[in-house]
């Protein structure tokens, strides 16, 4: 089955604020204390229907974004901008199964840059130029360290079956060419003979006799 296969592309960064978790979403998500409510509860908002080990992994990923945030008490616009970015990273991961890390790190600037500056309605000053620079560090030392891990078990795998085919190749055996090979000597010494007139012959044995004496 042929698969056509994404190149890696260059993605626009846009705002993501209130995107993919709601003010409401937010207000039950700072009510849940442990990992088991806090992995129900996103994998809910964010409609996680994967099989394991997908589910668990991503599950995984926006748990520990949620716990980043509260260490740094972040409000709740900024906590469901940050579960976006880091969604929309994932997704520009594992849309092609080749490597475009160099792809996804400038998106992932591009995307801090779009809510760390006010410019309506490109950009919002959503982070300061300190939080910026946290959640930079933190998305290169948790995400974009696993990168590949992350493309692995998220991308389907693609192999090469190369076969190469030579012209004038044959299944069983090297090149085959036409018959070229000269007959043997005792096949020109009978055609000679046979060329001969009917004196050269009787010369010949002659000599022959005299020779034999």
């Amino acid at each position: 089955m042929d698969v056509k296969i994404k190149l890696p592309r260059a993605l626009k960064a846009t705002l993501m604020l209130w995107t993919d978790v709601s003010y409401h979403d937010m207000e039950e998500i700072d009510k849940l204390q442990s990992i088991p409510e806090l992995e129900s509860a996103l994998g809910s908002v964010f409609s996680i229907e994967l099989p394991e080990p997908k589910r668990g992994v991503l599950l995984e990923l926006y748990v520990q974004t949620v716990l980043f945030c509260r260490e740094h008490s972040f409000r709740k616009e900024q906590t469901s901008a940050l579960l976006s970015i880091i969604k929309s990273i994932h997704e520009a991961n594992i849309e092609t199964p080749l490597d475009n890390k160099d792809e996804c790190l400038e998106y992932c600037r591009e995307l801090l840059l779009c809510h760390s500056v006010r410019r309506p309605p490109f950009s919002v000053n959503l982070f300061g130029f300190e939080e910026a620079n946290c959640i930079l560090k933190y998305i290169l030392s948790s995400y974009l360290r696993h990168y590949k891990l992350y493309k692995y078990i998220f991308t389907t795998q693609v192999k090469l079956d190369l076969s190469l085919t030579y012209s004038g190749m044959t299944d069983n055996g090297p090149p085959t060419t036409e018959d070229s090979s000269e007959p043997d000597v005792m096949e020109k010494e009978a055609e000679a003979k046979n060329n001969c007139s009917p004196e050269t012959q009787e010369a010949s044995i002659t000599e022959q006799e005299e020779a034999s004496q």
